[in-house]
């Protein structure tokens, strides 16, 4: 199966960091690609330029939090966690996306 590029990734990156980070709690960067690749069985795989500047990015308009800890290995690994803003961030996302998503349905519809 074809995989997605990261140009069609970054409307969206956001939004699927969010949601695994609500959804599983906190994890460092690495273990937030594997899971994002895992849950979509491989069809998404974020790169790290892409992923770790949008994670600099949240932390620092407030919708994550982070701080450093020891990952599997043992090895110094910064955790992010999502905070109350990115929540509600998240819920706009989301509701964008679900909008987004039935306009492009219904063009791909036509006849």
């Amino acid at each position: 199966m074809r995989t997605h590029n990261n140009d069609r990734l970054k409307g969206t990156l956001d939004l699927l960091v969010l949601k695994t980070l609500a959804a599983e709690g906190r994890m460092h960067g690495y273990a937030i690609t594997l899971r994002i690749e895992q849950v979509s069985e491989s069809v998404l795989r974020l790169e790290e330029g892409s992923l770790y500047p949008a994670l600099h990015r949240m932390t620092q308009v407030g919708w994550l939090r982070s701080e450093w800890g020891a990952s599997e290995n043992n090895r110094r690994a910064r955790y992010y966690s999502i905070t109350a803003a990115g929540r509600r961030q998240l819920t706009e996302e989301t509701q964008e996306w679900a909008q987004l998503t039935e306009a492009v349905a219904r063009v791909l519809s036509l006849a």
